[in-house]
């Protein structure tokens, strides 16, 4: 591989949670991380959250005012953090998913990375994961081959598991012993499971609440194995991965709790994460020594607590690692455009089911 110069690029990232823009700077050659940068948030007010929440599961020439009303936000949103930034040389615009559909071959971020290409003046990639569906995959997660990259920055040498819990949880099972995240054995990802979706819906319905914050509600309830049970005897857990979900693919959930009080609902909700995890285990050839936890999971101690007795393997932040839990998805699409830019691959067979390692992303000059 000829030398290639390290990167100063910006990664965007919003989420199934709405709440606003991550953008985080990362120096790297698209395969080594060469320096972590600065990073910043652009909360969404209250009116564009309710307008991202009115275009949720639609698709392209659906509800076009919507949409348009819709994109006006994401675009101001995203223009407005990567304006924050100085001496950035690549931006990566991952955009709003507003529907994932990966068994017929469809997923719609929402966001147009030419125009933000002319209103920030830096050249950005975008649309991500068009390409990977084309090969085949699921077109998700695509941050694996960025936490191939995080173990070979920290040093790692045994088999370690990425944990992301978010709306949805993900896990990258790395083996930082292989050379690349496209060799076979390196990667093994998956979507494991409804995450803090069911909880946070549960909170807002139920107390007007954002989400349960250090898990207060759920430590002061007992866990309903039986609802658990319920949910892990579905087909999703006994399906071999790659597999990936949507945030409302679990949207019954919440039901199977209605009978229970706020305090037990809430402690069942937090403990189903890590039950979910756990009944996804035999479908890893690579046990993991350690799992690594981010997302906002991580700040929930109850829920890390549900993760240390029903997992295999120590439990920890993946702040242990050095790294930023609040900023790796938003790091991981600076990553990946550099490596877009480069031609290099985003995904593999073992993180998305692509038929091959699949390039993506698209190039806009401003």
């Amino acid at each position: 591989m000829t030398d290639f110069k390290p990167i100063r690029a910006l990664g965007l990232m919003s989420g199934t949670s709405m709440d606003g823009v991550d953008g985080a700077v990362l120096t790297t050659d698209g395969v080594e991380i060469h320096d972590f940068g600065e990073s910043a948030f652009r909360p969404f007010t209250p009116s564009e959250a309710e307008t991202l929440r009115a275009a949720q599961g639609l698709w392209p020439g659906e509800k076009p005012d919507v949409l348009q009303a819709a994109l006006k936000v994401v675009q101001a949103a995203h223009t407005d953090l990567v304006l924050e930034f100085d001496t950035i040389e690549l931006v990566g615009f991952h955009g709003q998913t507003l529907n994932h559909d990966p068994d017929n071959g469809r997923t719609f971020q929402l966001g147009d990375g030419a125009d933000l290409a002319q209103r920030s003046g830096i050249p950005t990639v975008w649309d991500f994961r068009s390409n990977d569906m084309v090969m085949g995959g699921q077109g998700a997660p695509l941050a694996p081959f960025f936490h191939f990259a995080c173990a070979k920055w920290a040093g790692l040498t045994a088999p370690a598991a990425f944990l992301n819990l978010g709306g949805v949880g993900n896990v990258t099972v790395v083996d930082p012993s292989k050379p690349s995240p496209e060799t076979t054995g390196a990667l093994l990802a998956f979507d494991t499971g409804p995450a803090n979706a069911p909880l946070n819906d549960l909170m807002t319905a139920r107390l007007g609440r954002d989400f349960d914050e250090d898990g207060a509600l759920a430590a002061a309830g007992v866990v309903d194995e039986t609802v658990l049970t319920r949910v892990f005897q579905r087909a999703f857990f006994a399906q071999k991965p790659p597999k990936s979900l949507d945030r409302h693919d679990f949207h019954d959930v919440l039901d199977l709790v209605d009978r229970l009080g706020d305090a037990d609902a809430a402690a069942t909700l937090t403990a189903l994460p890590a039950a979910c995890v756990a009944a996804n285990q035999s479908h890893l050839t690579l046990p993991p020594q350690n799992w690594y936890v981010c997302g906002g999971g991580a700040c929930n101690p109850v829920m890390m607590q549900e993760l240390s007795n029903r997992l295999k393997g120590r439990v920890s932040s993946i702040e242990e690692l050095g790294l930023d839990g609040d900023m790796l998805e938003a790091q991981a699409f600076a990553y990946l455009a550099v490596r877009s830019y480069r031609g290099l691959p985003l995904s593999a067979p073992a993180t998305t089911g692509c038929k091959a390692p699949a390039i993506g992303g698209r190039y806009s000059q401003p």
